[in-house]
């Protein structure tokens, strides 16, 4: 990730921390197309329920980068909008107690259909929300004891008043987020993926589309985060990071990555899709050494 990027990552940090977190919504970014406002705009009002408004002015930071910007279209745009603000919206313990308390009625306070939400999470994602301050030597000491992956439910519950206030406890964490180590995982992951769009563009344009929607490979939370999230590094480690630095000869790096993902399954040995990186790699070798 740049210096630009950190940087603009802390300052935003910081606001949300000390309170300069205002009510206004930040403008979208000036030149923007029209055809891509109702997606940036969506994600703002998004990502102000999330976290707060200089999370979203966070959000508009890093989407100016791209508005004007050389073989990037409205399609292009929209997509990265969108696809950025689901990766900043991220689905952790404490989202997923907002989005319960969503659920109550505002005059009431009560929900209109009581119900009762079991999640599973590693012990190291629930420890992962908290300020990297704490959670790091708790991470360090499940490490030791071989507890990091152990399986643990938990219940977010609006069918008792205990569970109501236990999920505002847990949404109250919120104020915390953004010190904690999957945020500062989180960060380094966008500005990666926004670094290898920007590098695309200049190197191979025709491929820039294809990058964009890498990002869908990650979703959710536990396994089938921790695999995509996997999936996503071995492609672009293996595919899009040594054609950009010319240490491979990928001529169509979009196809290439699409064919890598196609054969991307549920398997923490990534077998098949190391083969198929390695199939593609060895045929771009061959090609070079035959021109």
């Amino acid at each position: 990730m740049s210096d630009r990027g950190i940087l603009s990552s802390l300052r935003y940090l910081f606001a949300d921390f000390i309170g300069e977190d205002g009510d206004t919504p930040p403008f979208l970014p000036e030149g923007l197309p029209e055809p891509v406002m109702a997606a940036a705009s969506d994600a703002i009002h998004l990502l102000i329920d999330y976290q707060g408004t200089s999370y979203a002015e966070l959000y508009v930071h890093r989407l100016r980068r791209f508005v004007g910007k050389q073989g990037v279209d409205d399609a292009m745009l929209t997509d990265i909008a969108r696809l950025m603000a689901v990766r900043m919206a991220y689905e952790d313990p404490i989202r997923i107690a907002q989005l319960k308390l969503a659920e109550l009625d505002p005059a009431s306070g009560k929900p209109a259909k009581p119900a009762v939400d079991i999640r599973k999470f590693r012990l190291a994602e629930l420890i992962g929300v908290l300020p990297a301050v704490i959670s790091e030597y708790v991470l360090d000491a499940l490490d030791w004891a071989g507890w990091s992956n152990k399986r643990v439910s938990i219940r977010f519950s609006t069918a008792s008043r205990l569970g109501i206030r236990r999920l505002k406890i847990e949404a109250g964490l919120r104020r915390w987020r953004l010190f904690s180590v999957r945020y500062a995982k989180e960060r380094v992951w966008v500005e990666r993926w926004l670094h290898m769009i920007d590098r695309s563009l200049t190197k191979q344009p025709r491929a820039a589309s294809a990058i964009v929607q890498t990002a869908t490979m990650i979703e959710s939370y536990g396994d089938v985060y921790r695999q995509g999230l996997a999936d996503w590094n071995a492609i672009i480690d293996g595919l899009v990071k040594p054609t950009f630095d010319g240490v491979l000869a990928l001529h169509d790096l979009g196809s290439a990555v699409t064919e890598a993902r196609a054969v991307a399954m549920p398997d923490p040995r990534q077998s098949a899709l190391k083969r198929k990186i390695a199939e593609i790699r060895a045929r771009a070798s061959a090609e070079s050494n035959a021109a």
